[in-house]
């Protein structure tokens, strides 16, 4: 039997996601073309004005094949051409969230292999009334995967990093940095890097306070949750170390002295891959029944329908995915 192509939505119709679909579709060097979810007019909108002849075929059923050289659409969700461009609206939350829901429903069903999806807007999805801060929460909930199974990993070619917390206030992940759950994020870590083809990872686990505490001087969370959880992973056969202070660990992990990071909190793991640059980095989420990658970036109101916006981390998300799904593993181990 063949594989099921890979999934790709469109995103925010308001944001860059629609233009940087179209030029990734129209690239020549792509080792396979994706299914794509959303508006089909939209796309046709976005390849024109990014100056692309785009050959578009709109399907009835996921099974079917486009012809040679066109690229297949499901319409996924209400109409969204009308949507203003650069701006938060219900509609553009609706059509984004619609085809979000499609990928997974069709992922679920083995229709497709997984989801590349294009950058959301969480401002446009609570005016849509969407219940769901970004697109891990949707994506676990949707699958019906248990949250506490699902992790973010951010990789480039320079580091990995895989968060404790992810889209909550600083003051409430503060308090998810239990022993609990740091094991639970060092689990993932493990299993992301092996995704990722490296047999015995070597993971570093951040520290949350300055210093990772000081001795306590600084919080003693460090000492409290962070470290046991690490003893309890080396129990585990895992090759985990720290806690190492926030500021200095992925330098480390940049000079190829650890293969992945556990970050704490959002912030702490984000910054150093997305200084890096957005062209090369990639989220994965973790867990879920099916592969799932995304760019490294986000909707680009600013510059969205200017012909401005670069590709290169979707297709690097693209390129991700057919390695997580080539391998034979989902991410999760």
């Amino acid at each position: 039997m063949s594989t099921p192509p890979l999934g790709l939505t469109l995103g925010d119709p308001a944001g860059i996601g629609p233009e940087i679909c179209a030029r990734l579709l129209a690239r020549e060097d792509l080792p396979e073309r994706p299914l794509v979810l959303g508006d089909p007019l939209v796309l046709a909108r976005a390849a024109e004005q990014v100056g692309l002849s785009l050959e578009i075929e709109v399907l009835d059923e996921p099974t079917q094949t486009p012809e040679a050289g066109a690229v297949g659409v499901i319409a996924a969700g209400p109409e969204a051409i009308g949507v203003p461009v650069g701006q938060v609206s219900r509609r553009a939350g609706e059509a984004a969230f619609a085809a979000i829901r499609t990928g997974i429903e069709l992922s679920l069903a083995g229709h497709l292999s997984g989801l590349v999806t294009a950058p959301i807007h969480k401002e446009a999805f609570a005016a849509a009334q969407v219940p769901y801060p970004g697109h891990t929460e949707m994506l676990a909930d949707l699958s019906g995967t248990d949250a506490d199974q699902v992790a973010m990993m951010l990789a480039n070619d320079d580091i990995r990093t895989v968060l404790t917390s992810i889209h909550v206030p600083l003051s409430r992940a503060v308090t998810l940095v239990t022993r609990a759950a740091v094991l639970r994020t060092i689990r993932h870590a493990q299993q992301g890097a092996q995704a990722l083809g490296i047999a015995n990872p070597r993971v570093a686990v951040a520290g949350l306070n300055p210093h990772a505490g000081e001795g306590g001087l600084f919080g003693d969370e460090d000492a409290a949750e962070i470290l046991p959880a690490i003893e309890d992973a080396r129990r585990e056969g895992i090759d985990a170390s720290g806690p190492w202070p926030g500021d200095t660990v992925f330098m480390a992990a940049r000079a190829g002295e650890f293969d992945i990071v556990v970050a704490q909190y959002h912030d702490q793991g984000l910054i150093p891959v997305k200084y890096l640059g957005l062209a090369d980095g990639v989220n994965v989420t973790l867990g879920l029944p099916f592969v799932r990658t995304s760019p490294d970036h986000g909707t680009a109101f600013d510059i969205a329908g200017k012909g401005q916006a670069d590709p290169a981390s979707l297709h690097s998300a693209l390129l991700m995915a057919l390695r997580l799904r080539d391998a034979g593993t989902t991410g999760s181990g």
